[in-house]
């Protein structure tokens, strides 16, 4: 069977520390439990250290959040994306999504995020990949969807919203590595004949 590709794993994993992100530090110093000071060391079943209270022994585990994510679909084939107008990464292209809510699946998060930030009413066909961040402690999935509704606007979260052919795409814009990936795995689908390892660049930060 072909091994599944997982360009994430291509990356150092920077700023961890005490098997956290370095930025959770100021998050993860009291118990939601009981409010007890947390310590990170060895605790009995867990087959690694984890943050534990000092005074309840409640167990705080550092899992990633899911974000839900969509790449609209026009029906002549053009790829919608985003110019973000919020950090991180303002100024940069990137397909529409964002954080799950806890209440709806991942479909309904990225139908959700999509109509927010673009106006386009989707619906999800395929999953285009799965894609983590450790360093941001996310995991990115991707839909590909059909455009079923609406129009496309400017919100408070975009500078533009723009459909693309596939030869017109801003590959050194795009902000993100998730999003780098993602459209690559997308356009490797719709263009073979392009070499999409060529087209972009990963950065260091994202």
């Amino acid at each position: 069977m072909p091994r599944l590709n997982d360009p994430a794993s291509r990356l150092p994993v920077d700023g961890f520390r005490d098997g956290a992100p370095g930025w959770m530090a100021p998050i993860l110093r009291y118990c939601a439990r009981c409010g007890g000071r947390l310590a990170f060391g060895p605790v009995s079943g867990e087959d690694r250290p984890r943050y534990h209270c000092i005074e309840c022994g409640h167990v705080t585990y550092v899992n990633p959040r899911i974000v839900a994510t969509a790449l609209p679909i026009t029906d002549d084939g053009r790829i919608v994306l985003i110019r973000r107008a919020i950090p991180p990464g303002v100024g940069t292209w990137a397909q529409p999504g964002g954080f799950l809510e806890a209440d709806e699946t991942v479909i309904q998060g990225a139908v959700r995020e999509t109509l927010e930030e673009t106006g386009l009413e989707i619906v999800p066909t395929e999953i285009v990949g799965i894609y983590p961040q450790p360093r941001a402690s996310v995991v990115i999935v991707v839909y590909r969807a059909d455009i079923t509704g609406g129009e496309m606007v400017i919100t408070d979260e975009t500078l533009e919203v723009q459909a693309f052919e596939i030869d017109e795409l801003p590959w050194e814009g795009i902000g993100f590595n998730t999003s780098l990936w993602a459209i690559r795995d997308y356009v490797r689908i719709v263009r073979p004949d392009l070499d999409v390892e060529q087209l972009g660049a990963e950065q260091a930060d994202f």
